[in-house]
């Protein structure tokens, strides 16, 4: 896993979605990311960002034990960050190692990592507190 940086790239839009964590709140991410991409010129990172954030909003639904999430899509010339985000600092994802061909569940974040440029996990603050965590991923256009 690598962290992402800023560099000289400035940020053209964000977009900012919360919602309920229910069982149809990651066909609503998925919208909501095309939406935000269609709209910042980033066509080409539809696909591997809606199998990404699906995952992660799924893992919120189903893990996370809260009632609401976040979702926030940086824009930048060449690339997107996306964080989906909830209240629930305590129950952190992990990356299981291994998942056999028949496992139904464990390969959402492997797939993120895959996917992405760069991915991780940070807490979410509120002054000296932590509130939440943030769950992201970094993905870049081709070239980039």
């Amino acid at each position: 896993m690598t962290s992402a940086t800023l560099g000289s790239q400035l940020r053209t839009a964000t977009y900012h979605l919360s919602a309920p964590a229910d069982a149809t709140t990651p066909r609503l991410a998925r919208k909501f990311v095309t939406g935000a991409l269609e709209a910042t010129r980033h066509p080409d990172l539809i696909e591997s960002a809606l199998v990404c954030v699906s995952d992660v909003v799924t893992n919120v639904v189903q893990h996370a034990r809260v009632n609401g999430l976040s979702v926030e899509v940086a824009a930048y010339d060449r690339r997107v960050v996306i964080a989906v985000c909830d209240a629930n600092a305590a129950r952190r994802p992990y990356r299981r190692q291994a998942a056999d061909a028949d496992d139904e569940h464990g390969r959402g974040l492997m797939l993120v990592e895959a996917l992405s440029h760069a991915s991780g996990v940070s807490l979410v603050w509120d002054a000296l507190n932590v509130i939440g965590k943030s769950v992201w991923f970094e993905l870049r256009e081709s070239g980039s």
